[in-house]
């Protein structure tokens, strides 16, 4: 079994998932359909991944 995940891997998994839906919400803007909530929940998931990574550095 795998090992449990640990914040570097929540916040590549958080990176990923927030550009994916950064990019689906882009889209969906300049096509017509709802993509501010998509857009606006890619940078949340960019902002946590963001401080994630700021608050795991050793100092």
């Amino acid at each position: 079994m795998d090992s449990a995940p640990n914040r570097r891997t929540a916040t590549r998994r958080l990176v990923a998932a927030g550009a994916t839906l950064t990019l689906c919400g882009v889209v969906m803007w300049v096509l017509p359909g709802p993509g501010l909530p998509a857009l606006l929940l890619g940078i949340v998931c960019l902002a946590i991944a963001g401080a994630l990574r700021l608050t795991d550095r050793p100092w």
